[in-house]
């Protein structure tokens, strides 16, 4: 069994697509490529598809990731093609890997989140980010299944700050941009609720719902701050596995 790696994208009005309502697109797509999927036992067999951390309703991204299994094995980088040409536009498959490695699921421990406020001063935006980034708690609600919850959302953010982007700023009306790190806890917490923490802190309330886009996804390094691409250890497998292969057919050759 071959296990593929991919990575797509919710871009445009796709991004008000809900995960079933991918899932469902996701595998018409495996049908119409031909993918030879490997399926689950019992008295339903599905693909196996493995979903990770899916971004929330109404919010695009750029890194979205989902593991397949295959019966037979497949060419990463022609099965992406294939994939992508099967979904339609801003659902897209952009990166495809074998998977070398085990762990992907908990190599997603952090997002990085941009959000475009539309009709809000930079500086007021700026204000609002230090507000929120010198508090020590900023208290936020959400409602759930199971009621109103009331949580601590600043730990999560481990950075937050303003963005000076102009080329496609409207040029009649202000927007602020932020970029903010947000880690992946239990509650999860989400740019809303980060939203609804610069209103408490700092009376920040967008005139428009902000467009949020995740722009990536991976592993936190708690000392640098950065993402790092949660796809990258296998590809660094991969070209480990292909540098002795090179050199015994490079001997073979000489031979």
């Amino acid at each position: 069994m071959q296990r593929i790696r991919l990575r797509y994208t919710k871009r445009g009005r796709l991004r008000f697509t809900s995960h079933r309502d991918f899932q469902r697109a996701f595998e018409r797509a495996l049908r119409r490529a031909e993918v030879p999927m490997a399926y689950s036992a019992g008295f339903t067999p599905h693909p196996k598809v493995s979903y990770a951390n899916a971004a929330p309703t109404g919010t695009g991204s750029e890194a979205e990731y989902l593991e397949i299994a295959l019966t037979e094995a497949r060419d990463p980088e022609r099965l992406r093609i294939l994939l992508d040409e099967s979904l339609p536009p801003g659902l897209d498959v952009v990166e495809a890997v074998e998977a070398r490695t085990s762990g992907l699921a908990e190599r997603l421990t952090a997002s990085v989140w941009e959000l475009r406020l539309a009709g809000v001063d930079p500086a007021d935006a700026e204000r609002a980010a230090e507000a929120f980034n010198s508090a020590g708690a900023v208290e936020v609600q959400r409602m759930t299944k199971n009621g109103l919850r009331t949580f601590d959302a600043r730990p999560a953010v481990a950075h937050l700050e303003t963005q000076d982007e102009w080329a496609d700023r409207p040029t009649d009306r202000p927007c602020a941009i932020l970029r903010l790190v947000v880690r992946h806890v239990t509650p999860a917490v989400r740019p809303d609720d980060v939203l609804s923490g610069l209103r408490a802190v700092a009376d920040l309330a967008p005139p428009v719902p902000a467009a949020v886009t995740r722009l990536a996804q991976g592993l936190f390094d708690e000392e640098t701050g950065a993402v790092t691409d949660p796809l990258a250890p296998d590809r660094e497998a991969a070209a480990t596995e292909k540098a002795p292969a090179a050199v015994t057919a490079a001997a073979t050759a000489s031979a």
